[in-house]
């Protein structure tokens, strides 16, 4: 791993734009906090942030209008990294099944993917010395 400080902002704000281009027709909102930098991996960071806003984009499918925000909070005096939607949502009671590889909520019928995209966010944020969570409800 390089580390090195990475504009988490500007990951943030470029991946959107991809996600506009490839998707003109969508209506869609990001809200992206400016100035986040962490230490690590920018290319790692970009893999994560890549599958956490692709799932945001992915289960928001189905609402008029998409927002995705990206930003920061306070988790017990540390910096807390989050990307929230406003999509299908899930019951908690399953959180724990979503960082393991292959494992799924939805039907894939309802919703394409293979099921690795939260198990490689949970390895790079682990190897960078961090922690993830998931929280929502349908």
């Amino acid at each position: 791993m390089k580390r090195e400080t990475v504009d988490l902002s500007a990951l943030a704000a470029d991946i959107a734009s991809r996600l506009r281009q490839n998707h003109p027709e969508r209506p869609a909102e990001f809200l992206i906090t400016h100035g986040l930098t962490a230490m690590g991996d920018e290319r790692l960071l970009t893999v994560a942030l890549e599958n956490l806003f692709g799932n945001a984009w992915k289960f928001s499918e189905k609402t008029p209008r998409t927002v995705i925000e990206f930003g920061v909070t306070d988790a017990g005096g540390d910096p807390a990294f989050f990307v929230k939607d406003n999509g299908a949502g899930f019951d908690m009671a399953y959180a724990n099944k979503l960082f393991n590889p292959f494992q799924r909520l939805h039907h894939a019928a309802e919703f394409s993917g293979t099921g690795i995209g939260l198990a490689t966010v949970k390895r790079i944020i682990s190897r960078h010395g961090g922690r993830v969570w998931i929280e929502g409800a349908v």
